[in-house]
């Protein structure tokens, strides 16, 4: 059968993170073995210190984005409504929930935790989530608690987010039975800020035309960036990573190799259809360039002191995309519509994730102003199946394409 056209490339380094993944995963598995404490982290949390204190973070979040593109989140879903939770809960927490009692997954269940670090700068449900796993798994919890920031980062705010990373060293200190070596953390740091602006070099190389990755891709390379940020391990991949898009954009070579249009996508990725949708946009010679969700983990940048890493990564924390107003957010959006110069954006509202979708609706009417760019959105939930129609978002795909393709 020949190769359709469109079929996008393989990235060599695809290959070398599947590799990293795995040994780190079997890293975490195998911690009670080698006497090693297991704490689980959100993904927006603070995990320098953890990783400074020889303490390997394992975040719920990304194995129930595995979940979902294993094509298993309806049957963990369903199992924990079972149990009594919502399914309007989110489906990243109902799929954590169960796995933790039915040992699911593609991992056959996470490895059980000493510790809970949970940060609520990405929403609130992770609060009652964690405290569920607390009780559950009868451990410590902490929670790293960051006002959202509707319209500036106040002094006041900055004081008292810097006060709780005091208390979370403390906490950490107390659990661990080990004091905290600061030389140790400001190399974590230090390698933190390296791979967070590796990251963001890896995202910009899409600037370029045509685009040498998608969004599809960046959601899959985005993982070190969660588990290993702080790593060696990270700035070396994402070093390599780099040197291979450069190398694409030097030979010309597209994610669409007939890219004709650039979309940017809004929200989480819609995991268990990643492929389909894909496909579908190149089919219509569209690449979707760029995302704010990726950009998420390295958007406050600018906020780290290299000097004073532990000072400074307060704010950073405290302020990143889903932490502030609808109106920065909206801002940031405009940007990443002028920097990788799109023609339409993509918005998943997604079922799931509120904070992310709640504010949709303005950024839209926002973007449609100021940007004068047509925006599609589409129903769908990250990890639960159940909420997605793929026959309604295939038509509207199709309408919203032929939009583009009239007005150009």
């Amino acid at each position: 059968m020949p190769e359709k056209p469109n079929k996008r490339p393989k990235m060599a380094s695809a290959k070398k993170m599947r590799e990293i993944m795995t040994e780190y995963y079997l890293g975490a598995l195998s911690a009670e073995q080698n006497n090693k404490q297991v704490a689980w982290i959100t993904s927006g949390g603070p995990v320098e210190p953890l990783l400074a204190m020889d303490i390997i973070p394992v975040y719920p979040e990304n194995h129930a984005a595995m979940i979902g593109s294993s094509k298993m989140g309806e049957d963990l879903c369903v199992e924990a409504e079972n149990m009594g939770y919502s399914s309007d809960l989110c489906s990243y927490a109902r799929a954590d929930i169960s796995c933790a009692v039915v040992k699911g997954g593609p991992l056959g269940g996470l490895p059980k935790p000493d510790m809970l670090i949970c940060c609520n700068n990405i929403c609130g449900t992770v609060m009652k989530w964690y405290e569920v796993q607390a009780r559950y798994f009868n451990i410590p919890l902490f929670i790293f608690d960051t006002p959202i920031s509707h319209t500036r980062f106040h002094p006041e705010t900055a004081a008292y987010v810097r006060a709780q990373i005091r208390e979370y060293i403390s906490f950490l200190e107390q659990v661990s039975q080990r004091k905290m070596d600061y030389d140790r953390m400001a190399e974590v740091g230090r390698l933190s800020l390296q791979g967070q602006k590796l990251w963001q070099r890896v995202l910009d190389t899409t600037i370029h035309k045509p685009s040498p990755m998608s969004a599809f891709d960046a959601f899959f390379l985005l993982a070190l960036i969660v588990t290993l940020r702080g790593t060696q391990v990270a700035v070396d991949f994402y070093s390599g990573l780099c040197r291979e898009l450069e190398e694409r954009v030097k030979d010309g070579i597209g994610a669409v190799p007939n890219e004709e249009y650039r979309l940017l996508w809004d929200n989480l990725p819609v995991w268990y259809r990643l492929k389909w949708l894909s496909e579908k946009f190149a089919d219509h010679n569209a690449c979707l360039v760029a995302d704010t969700y990726t950009s998420s983990w390295c958007g406050a940048l600018k906020y780290i002191d290299e000097d004073n890493f532990l000072d400074s990564m307060a704010e950073a924390y405290a302020r990143i995309y889903l932490n502030i107003g609808i109106d920065q957010m909206a801002e940031q959006v405009l940007e990443m519509v002028q920097k990788y110069d799109v023609d339409g954006l993509v918005m998943h509202s997604n079922r799931s994730c509120k904070p992310y979708s709640f504010g949709q609706m303005d950024i839209m009417k926002i973007v449609r102003e100021k940007a004068g760019i047509p925006v599609l959105m589409i129903e769908a939930d990250m990890v639960d199946p159940r909420s997605f129609s793929q026959s309604q978002i295939d038509t509207r795909i199709d309408a919203f394409m032929e939009m583009l393709k009239i007005q150009s």
